[in-house]
């Protein structure tokens, strides 16, 4: 019964067929497609005009003060400690209170994403590969979207790399438009996603010409009213 109930909430919620939709990716079929993205650590962001937001201090992340992510993102405290003892770059942004309000990850070596895609993303020497990075609503359309980045960027940076490289989803427009804001340029590369009954998931890799972010980024036209005789 409440199973059922809770589809009858998102019915109401979300309507039919947005509800249908995401059963049958939840339960039936998936297909993802990851574009890969890259960008020259040395060239400069350009200018922006995003809000400002509350004071916060940027903290490395690591196995003991990932208790931080307790108050917003309590299901991720296992995974920031694992990620810090495998030895992931890892910076978080803490409130005054002392939670953290956002976080960003980096590899300097092949990735193997066992808690989201399930695939590994190959790093090569020189680059490093940029992860995991979130914010909790608050802070949407603030510039900590764009100087978390930056910051784990001068990081590694420091470190010797030279160019940052990442996947971002077809259907994640706000994330593809972050990426063009930031200077990102594309790859040619996809790594396709399926998944099957919500147990398995395969993989396989693709390349295209061309771009295929701002189509996606692209305004949608307004239809055109029909002129009516008198």
């Amino acid at each position: 019964m409440r199973a059922l109930s809770e589809i009858h909430d998102r019915i109401k919620r979300k309507g039919l067929r947005r509800t249908f939709v995401t059963l049958w990716q939840r339960y039936v079929f998936f297909h993802w497609e990851l574009l890969w993205m890259e960008r020259d650590l040395t060239i400069p962001v350009g200018p922006h005009n995003l809000k400002e937001h509350p004071p916060v201090r940027l903290a490395q992340i690591t196995e003991a003060n990932a208790g931080a992510f307790a108050r917003h993102f309590g299901d991720r405290v296992e995974t920031m400690r694992e990620l810090a003892r495998e030895g992931h770059t890892g910076h978080m942004y803490l409130d005054e209170a002392g939670d953290a309000v956002a976080f960003i990850w980096a590899s300097t070596r092949d990735y193997h994403d066992r808690h989201y895609y399930g695939c590994t993303f190959p790093v090569a020497p020189g680059d490093f590969f940029e992860f995991g990075g979130e914010m909790i609503p608050a802070f949407f359309g603030s510039r900590l979207s764009v100087d978390a980045q930056v910051n784990l960027w001068n990081a590694l940076l420091a470190k010797g790399c030279t160019r940052v490289v990442d996947v971002v989803e077809t259907h994640n427009v706000p994330a593809l438009k972050l990426h063009l804001r930031m200077g990102y340029h594309e790859q040619g590369r996809v790594v396709h996603v399926y998944g099957l009954f919500g147990r398995w998931k395969l993989f396989r890799h693709s390349q295209y010409s061309g771009s295929r972010v701002k189509p996606l980024c692209a305004p949608r036209s307004a239809p055109v009213p029909k002129a009516e005789l008198a």
